[in-house]
């Protein structure tokens, strides 16, 4: 009996042991960590979207391993505001919304309160590191000051970072390499007296997003050696102006081959107050050409431009590829959510407009690609979403509470595909309209005098935008009213 006894000890002892083992060679659950990749002005032009003559391999492969929206719109075309509602997963409410002053206006030098001034902050109350390199909100330093002015020392987004970061090289300040040429010249330091394009004799350290690629990749390294899960954050200047970009880039191109705007006219039956004269482009004021309302620029122009833009999106496509060739080295793709997220669309010419600021497709429609563990690999989902779903949807896959309610909605059953019903609606919001974007139509109203007030575009019939028919079918525009009356937040009326 005593030796059956010791037998039966003697069990227990190495059965206990072995699963001690075992459980150090388990490694704990961990929350995803995430990389987010924010793009300047990048409208969805690329290879995954169906365009052929684009070059972006390592975003096409993203798209392949990921999922790929097809209708994602911004609230605001312009780089603050849109940045605003991102981070808050808030519709404009005010003017103040619609500045690209808006995170400084009403996130910096608040104190910290129970409700976090950020997604990425509430991420980090939940026991992420978070990590932002470049422009993630407006100051492309996270730091506030000037164009021109020293790099300031407080925060646009005081408590959502453990560290902000930028090298901004040989132009010194984060500014500076925003606008940034070459030779290390910008767009201040010369008063303007600049093209709006380079073709850069330079390797991809010669212009900041080499730069900050270069920095987020050695980040990766330490980010992967830390316990808790991390958020890194990298945002990329280009496309943004001034369209500068390695010369291997625009090597990639033949210039008389880029197809031109399907539509640089001005749309039927609108009003010019609805567009606009392409101000930020003519501030480059060595451009080759004017941009007006008047007419297009010459064709020989317009595809300089273009390849001009594209080069810059296929630089911005090599320094991607870089981070995400770093997660897989560092074996860290597996439990990384990757999002790829562009702040707003721009008119290359289309409606005579050479910018974003306006309320058309063009402006307002982005590139947005998410790659997460579990979720069904190279799917392209066309319903229609809104950058305010971002905030509630990084949540749900970090598995962290929503710690309030905001005007996005998780996108998480699209990703899964389960989803039994999708409310098909986005808002826009600039130039004193609001804007509603359907699955097949666009219906935006003004607060202004001059006429017409009311627009309408069928997207199956007109894709591009280039009749406005709500004169013709008042039934649509009576029928689709009440759900356009759903994002009147009521900002043109304070």
């Amino acid at each position: 009996m005593i030796f059956i006894a010791f037998l039966s000890i003697l069990s227990s002892f190495f059965s206990c042991a072995k699963q001690d083992i075992a459980d150090t060679k388990m490694p704990k659950q961990q929350k995803p960590n995430v990389l987010f990749i924010c793009v300047d002005d990048l409208r969805p032009e690329l290879g995954c979207y169906g365009k052929t003559y684009i070059h972006s391999p390592n975003i096409d492969k993203l798209a392949a391993t990921g999922a790929v929206f097809t209708n994602q719109y911004v609230q605001v075309p312009t780089c603050g505001a849109s940045r605003y509602s991102l981070l808050t997963g808030m519709l404009p409410k005010t003017g103040g919304h619609l500045s690209n002053e808006a995170c400084h206006n009403f996130i910096s030098g608040k104190p910290e309160t129970e409700e976090p001034e950020t997604f990425i902050h509430q991420l980090k109350r939940n026991g992420y590191y978070t990590v932002g390199i470049g422009k993630i909100s407006h100051y492309v330093d996270g730091l506030l000051y000037g164009y021109t002015e020293p790099v300031g020392t407080e925060y646009e987004l005081p408590h959502s970072w453990d560290e902000m970061l930028l090298n901004p090289g040989k132009w010194v300040t984060g500014w500076n390499a925003f606008f940034g040429y070459a030779d290390g010249g910008n767009r201040q330091s010369l008063n303007r007296q600049v093209k709006p394009y380079e073709m850069g004799n330079v390797g991809d350290l010669g212009y900041p997003d080499g730069l900050t690629a270069e920095l987020a990749v050695d980040k990766l390294d330490e980010l992967a050696k830390k316990e808790e899960p991390f958020f890194l954050a990298v945002g990329f200047f280009k496309p943004h102006l001034p369209f500068n970009a390695p010369k291997k880039y625009w090597d990639m191109y033949e210039e008389s081959k880029l197809p031109l705007s399907p539509n640089p006219y001005i749309p039927e039956n609108v009003n010019k107050a609805g567009l606009h004269s392409s101000g930020e482009f003519n501030g480059y004021k060595l451009g080759d050409e004017e941009a007006t309302l008047e007419g297009p620029v010459s064709d020989e122009y317009a595809r300089k431009l273009r390849h001009a833009y594209f080069a810059c999106v296929s630089y911005t496509d090599a320094q991607i590829g870089k981070l995400l060739d770093g997660l897989d080295k560092l074996g860290l793709s597996e439990n990384t959510v990757v999002v790829l997220w562009g702040d707003h669309g721009w008119h290359l010419g289309d409606q005579l407009v050479w910018g974003k600021h306006t309320i058309f497709e063009r402006a307002l429609r982005s590139a947005f690609i998410i790659r997460a563990p579990g979720k069904t690999e190279g799917r392209t989902i066309s319903k229609v979403v809104s950058t305010v779903d971002i905030y509630p949807t990084m949540l749900d896959l970090c598995d962290v509470e929503m710690p309030h309610e905001t005007d996005g909605k998780s996108i998480v059953p699209l990703l899964d595909n389960r989803v039994a019903s999708w409310t098909e609606a986005s808002y826009g919001y600039f130039r004193n309209g609001i804007s509603l974007r359907t699955e097949r139509y666009r219906l935006t109203k003004y607060f202004r005098n001059a006429k017409p007030t009311v627009e309408l575009y069928d997207h199956i019939a007109d894709p591009n935008e280039t009749k406005n028919i709500a004169a013709e079918k008042p039934e649509i525009v009576k029928k689709l009213t009440p759900l356009w009356e759903k994002g009147n937040t009521g900002l043109y009326n304070k």
